[in-house]
């Protein structure tokens, strides 16, 4: 492998692309790995990713209503879908 001199990879790496915020219309970059939305800057995210933890649990009444009408649907499913027609 033979070495250029002043060759240099990263001037031709491409940037990210400049984004503006839904929320507080600030300009940020897209980074890969950015928690949170696209069209949210990183500070505007964080915000929203600290309120998803606060749901409520289900009580043990509610999750069997749950899986029952799960059960159902996918039994409805089933039928509409394999049923013959006569």
């Amino acid at each position: 492998m033979v070495k250029r001199p002043g060759a240099k990879y990263h001037k031709d790496a491409m940037s990210f692309p400049i984004k503006i915020c839904s929320i507080c219309g600030e300009e940020f970059e897209l980074k890969p790995d950015k928690p949170g939305f696209a069209n949210r800057c990183p500070e505007c995210s964080t915000e929203d990713a600290s309120a998803a933890p606060a749901q409520r649990k289900m009580d043990a009444d509610e999750r069997k209503s749950l899986k029952e009408a799960n059960e159902e649907r996918r039994r409805v499913m089933r039928d509409l879908l394999y049923r013959k027609d006569r």
